[in-house]
Formats: C-alpha cells, sequence, structure tokens
C-alpha cells in the first residue's frame, strides 16, 4: 500500500517519506476555492499557489506583474478548500531578490493572512541570505531551480536551461546549497532528464520536476495547461488530460442557442 493513502494531511515531513519510500509525490497549481477543493479532493500530495496565476487568471503575459497582496487573496482561497493536500505559495516577483529582510517580511504575510503552509521562491546562490532569513521565522522555503520564469528577461527565452556543462554544474551546487540551507524540497524546471536524475539522486531533499524527465521524485503541471483551458502554451513537457477549452465552449453556445430559441428556461425550471 501506496504511504499516501494512509495520509490524513501531507506535511513537509511526509514528502521526505514518500521520498525515502520512492513513491512519487503529485504536484498541481491552484488559484480559487472551487477547484483547489476538486484538486485536494483527489489526493494530489501539494498544491501550488503559483505566480502563473499571472498568465492564466490575469492575462499577463510573464508572472512578473502580479502582486504579493494578489499571491495571498489566491492563497487564502485555496486554503479555505483543502483538508489534505500541502500547501506552497509562490513568493512573487520584487518581494525576495536582493532584500532578505523584504523576503521574510512578505513570506510572513503569506503564512499569516493566507494561512499557507510553504513559500517557494526562485533561485540558487543568489536568494540564499533570503531562504535563511525565511527559515530564520520558521517558514518551510521549497526551491526552484532551471528555468526560473521570473528571470525571463535575463535568458530572453524559455528555452531548456543546463545543456552546457558550465551551467549544469552550477545548477548542481545551487540544488545542493539550497538543500544545504534547509530547503525542504525543489522544483527543477525544464533541463535535460539526465541532469535532474542526477541531482534527484544526489540530494537528500525531494526534487520535484516540470519538463525534467522520470527521474526526479515527483511531477507538477499548471492545472489549466493540463486540463486543457489554456491552448496557446504546448511545451513538449505537457501532457493534456481533458480538452475544457471546447466543453465549455459548446456549454456556453448551448446555453446561448437554448436562450435565444427560448428553450431556456422550461416550464420545470421555473417557479
Amino acid at each position: 500500500m501506496s504511504l499516501h493513502k494512509d495520509i490524513k494531511r501531507v506535511t513537509t515531513h511526509v514528502l521526505q517519506e514518500m521520498k525515502s519510500q520512492n513513491e512519487k509525490i503529485s504536484m498541481l497549481t491552484a488559484y480559487d476555492f472551487s477547484i483547489a477543493k476538486i484538486v485536494d479532493q483527489a489526493g494530489i500530495d501539494v498544491i501550488l499557489v503559483g505566480d502563473s496565476a499571472s498568465n492564466v487568471m490575469a492575462g499577463h503575459e510573464t508572472t512578473l506583474p502580479i502582486t504579493l497582496d494578489q499571491m495571498i487573496y489566491h492563497a487564502a482561497s485555496v486554503i479555505r478548500a483543502i483538508n489534505r493536500s500541502l500547501v506552497v505559495v509562490d513568493l512573487p516577483f520584487g518581494n525576495y531578490q536582493g532584500d532578505s529582510r523584504e523576503a521574510l517580511r512578505s513570506a510572513i504575510r503569506i503564512m499569516k493572512e493566507a494561512e499557507a503552509h510553504a513559500v517557494k521562491l526562485e533561485g540558487g546562490r543568489q536568494v540564499v541570505e533570503s531562504v535563511e532569513r525565511i527559515l530564520s521565522a520558521g517558514i518551510p522555503v521549497m526551491g526552484h531551480l532551471g528555468l526560473t520564469p521570473q528571470s525571463i528577461y535575463k535568458f530572453g527565452t524559455y528555452t531548456v536551461r543546463a545543456r552546457e556543462e558550465e551551467e549544469a554544474n552550477a545548477l548542481i551546487e545551487d540544488a545542493l546549497l539550497l538543500q544545504k540551507t534547509g530547503c525542504f524540497a525543489i522544483i527543477l524546471e525544464k533541463i535535460p532528464a539526465k541532469l535532474a536524475s542526477l541531482i534527484a539522486e544526489k540530494l537528500d531533499i525531494p526534487v520535484i520536476g516540470i519538463g525534467a524527465g522520470g527521474g526526479v521524485d515527483g511531477q507538477v503541471l499548471v492545472l489549466h495547461d493540463m486540463l486543457g483551458i489554456t491552448q496557446e502554451f504546448s511545451p513538449r513537457f505537457l501532457r493534456r488530460y481533458h480538452n475544457l477549452h471546447q466543453e465549455i465552449y459548446n456549454a456556453c453556445s448551448s446555453f446561448k442557442k437554448d436562450v435565444k430559441s427560448e428553450d431556456f428556461p422550461n416550464s420545470k425550471e421555473q417557479y
């Protein structure tokens, strides 16, 4: 029997046990109460309140515009829905880079106002001071390496990271440093599968991948991409489990048709 079936509430300790027992960790994004309730009931281990809300909820081109207040709003909505999943919240761009005191203030707001379980931030050695300061307050931190969307203007592309030996070695060093600093898990995004597997073997903490192959300890996807609500984004690593875009479109079209033809509401649908 898998460990997760016996767990009433997923914690950072549970994730560590899952890694030690070679049980894969499932992780999806959610941004609102109704969807988070379904994701939690489905038994997903970790819910990420991602700054991808900037894209899929608000329509921005990048993750950069979303604010701390907006992240807290989304996180609080998710927290009210869940009974089992561990809820991790992204620290948004500008709230931790280069200022560890601001990082701590932001993390504390997320934990107090949203009642979240942990925070996530992007980067390696350049954010270690922020990680240390957040951890000093007893707040769990998840790291994020590889393709880091908040740095898109630095990289200039969403292409696969760490193909070259120098960048790959730096990424391994950053992963080990984040573990040493005290991160409870790390996300690796869009890096070669062989490199991701190597890092997962080297690290004692769980490594969760997105576009990082199957040799890591778990997988995460953006819910709107996985359900086929968004259609513009089709990277190789994305498996669409549904085409809700078409189903919602068809339902809306049928509603319009029934209203125009006066078929809705019928005699049984009124008082």
